[in-house]
C-alpha cells in the first residue's frame, strides 16, 4: 500500500540532507577545516581593519606619569613601525650596490608589506607570500631560497602581527600555506640556493605559539572576569532575596497580630450594640471572615517563603524597649556601647520598632566582627516626623576574635535572631529602610570608624494607633 508520505516527491532539501548524513566524518572534518581557512584568509581577504590603540589601564601603563600614558596606547603601532625600518635597513644592506630601482623594490616592499599590517592584515599576509619569489629571484646568490633577508624578517613580523590581531587559527592557517609554499618553490622554483625554509618555519612556529599562548590567556582571564561579574550579580540578587525573605518571616508575627485583632473586634462587635440591625451584623461578619482569609493567605504566602530549616519564633518580636537587653549582651561580648535616646518616647508601628531594632543589632554586629576593641555609640531620636539611627564606632584596636552575637543569649524573653553576618548585613539593613520608605547611610568616619545613620517616617497617625 503507497502511503502519502511515500508518495510525496523528494525536494531538493531532502536530497541534500541524505548526501550529508552519507558523508562520513573525514570529509565533514576536512569540509569544515577548509571553511575555517576561507573564511580566516579568503573572506574579506582586502577588508580595511586598522588597528586601534590598545587599553593603557595595565598594570605597567597605570604607572606612568600623564602625559606618557596618552600616548602609550600608540606603543603597537610604533612596534610595528620599528620593524619595517629594521628591514628596510636590512633590505638596503642586502642591495648595496644595486641599481636604484631594484634598490628600491628590494629595501621599500617588504617594508611596506609589514607596515600595511596595520591597516589590512590578512591582504599583508598574501602580499608578503606573494612577493617572496620575486624578492628571491632579485636576490645574490648568497642570499638562500625561497627568502631574501628582508623577505625573511618581513614574513616573520608579517606572521607574527596577522595571527597576533586574528586568532590563533589563522595563524595555523598561514603557517601551513608558508611551509606548502616552501615545498613547492624548493622543488618546482629552486634554482641551486641554500635554502631557508626550514629556519623560517622553525622560528615562525615558535612566534605562533607565544602568540598563541597569550591570546590563549587573555580570553581565559577575559571569560573568568565575565563569570565572576556573572557571579557577582547572582550572588548579589540572591543575597537581596534572602533579605527580603527574612523580613517577610519577621513581619509576618505583626501583620498576623493586627489580622487576628481585627477578626475578634469584628466578631465581639455586635454583641456591644442592643439589637443591632441586621445589615450591621451582616457587616461585621463579612469583616471577620475577610480578616481570616487574609490571616489565612499570609499563613499560606509565608510557608511558600520559608526555609526548609526554619524554625517558627516562640516568642514576640523585639521591639525599642528591648534595646537595654541587646546593649548589655554586647558589653558583655566586650564591646563598650553607649546608648542615647532624645526626643520624647512613644510607641512606634510594630513594623518601625522591630525594623529599628534588627537595625542597631546587625551594626552593632558588625562592629564586634570588624572592629574589635573600639567603642561605639548609639543614638535613637524621637523626632516629629519620625524615628532618627545613628551608630557609630572607631577605629579597631585590636585583633578579631571569635565574639559571641549579640543576641545569642535570650535575655528579656528575646529570640535568637535569623543567621546574620554572611557580608551582606548594610544590604538587610536598607532593605529594611527602603520597606519603610525611609532613608539610610553607611560610610567610614574620618577617624578611620564606621557610621549607620537611617530615618524612618512615622506619621502622627500611625504612632497613636
Amino acid at each position: 500500500m503507497v502511503t502519502t508520505a511515500s508518495a510525496r516527491p523528494r525536494t531538493v532539501a531532502d536530497v541534500t540532507e541524505t548526501r550529508e548524513t552519507s558523508r562520513s566524518p573525514e570529509f565533514r572534518l576536512a569540509q569544515s577545516a577548509l571553511g575555517g581557512l576561507r573564511q580566516d584568509l579568503f573572506h574579506n581577504a582586502f577588508a580595511y581593519r586598522p588597528l586601534p590603540p590598545m587599553a593603557v589601564d595595565g598594570p605597567i601603563t597605570r604607572r606612568l606619569p600623564e602625559r606618557i600614558r596618552a600616548n602609550a596606547g600608540w606603543t603597537p603601532h610604533a612596534v610595528v613601525a620599528v620593524c619595517a625600518f629594521f628591514v628596510f635597513l636590512i633590505g638596503a644592506a642586502a642591495a648595496e650596490g644595486a641599481a636604484p630601482p631594484l634598490l628600491a623594490v628590494y629595501a621599500f616592499t617588504p617594508a611596506v608589506i609589514v607596515l600595511l599590517t596595520l591597516v589590512r592584515p590578512v591582504l599583508a599576509f598574501w602580499a608578503s607570500l606573494a612577493s617572496t619569489p620575486f624578492l628571491g629571484f632579485l636576490g645574490s646568490a648568497g642570499d638562500g631560497w625561497p627568502w631574501s633577508p628582508a623577505g625573511f624578517v618581513a614574513h616573520l613580523v608579517v606572521l607574527t602581527v596577522v595571527a597576533a590581531r586574528t586568532r590563533p587559527r589563522t595563524g595555523g592557517w598561514m603557517w601551513l600555506l608558508t611551509g606548502g609554499y616552501a615545498v613547492f618553490a624548493e622543488v618546482f622554483l629552486g634554482i641551486g640556493y641554500t635554502t631557508d625554509a626550514p629556519p623560517l618555519l622553525f622560528c615562525a612556529a615558535l612566534a605562533l605559539l607565544v602568540v598563541t599562548v597569550v591570546q590563549v590567556r587573555r580570553e581565559a582571564k577575559q571569560e573568568v572576569t565575565a563569570q565572576q561579574t556573572v557571579t557577582a550579580q547572582e550572588r548579589s540578587r540572591r543575597t537581596l532575596l534572602e533579605e527580603r525573605t527574612t523580613i517577610a518571616r519577621e513581619l509576618h508575627d505583626v501583620v498576623a497580630h493586627h489580622m487576628s485583632v481585627v477578626a475578634i473586634q469584628a466578631e465581639a462587635a455586635p454583641y456591644r450594640v442592643e439589637n443591632p440591625p441586621p445589615e450591621l451584623e451582616q457587616a461585621f461578619a463579612t469583616i471577620r471572615e475577610n480578616a481570616v482569609a487574609a490571616l489565612t493567605e499570609l499563613r499560606r504566602v509565608l510557608g511558600v517563603v520559608r526555609a526548609e530549616d526554619y524554625e517558627a519564633p516562640d516568642a514576640p518580636q523585639p521591639t525599642l524597649a528591648d534595646l537595654d537587653g541587646l546593649v548589655a549582651n554586647v558589653r558583655e561580648a566586650g564591646l563598650d556601647v553607649e546608648k542615647t535616646v532624645t526626643g520624647s518616647v512613644r510607641e512606634l508601628p510594630q513594623g518601625v520598632e522591630l525594623s529599628a531594632y534588627r537595625i542597631v543589632q546587625e551594626a552593632l554586629s558588625n562592629v564586634l566582627r570588624h572592629a574589635p576593641g573600639a567603642g561605639a555609640k548609639v543614638e535613637v531620636s524621637y523626632v516629629l516626623g519620625g524615628l532618627g539611627l545613628r551608630i557609630v564606632n572607631g577605629p579597631a584596636r585590636g585583633l578579631v576574635k571569635p565574639a559571641r552575637h549579640p543576641a545569642t543569649t535570650p535575655q528579656g524573653g528575646l529570640r535568637p535572631p535569623p543567621p546574620m553576618g554572611a557580608g551582606h548585613g548594610i544590604t538587610g539593613m536598607r532593605e529594611r529602610v527602603t520597606m519603610l520608605n525611609g532613608e539610610m547611610t553607611a560610610e567610614p568616619t574620618e577617624d578611620g570608624g564606621y557610621e549607620v545613620t537611617a530615618f524612618v517616617p512615622v506619621a502622627r497617625e500611625e504612632a497613636e494607633q
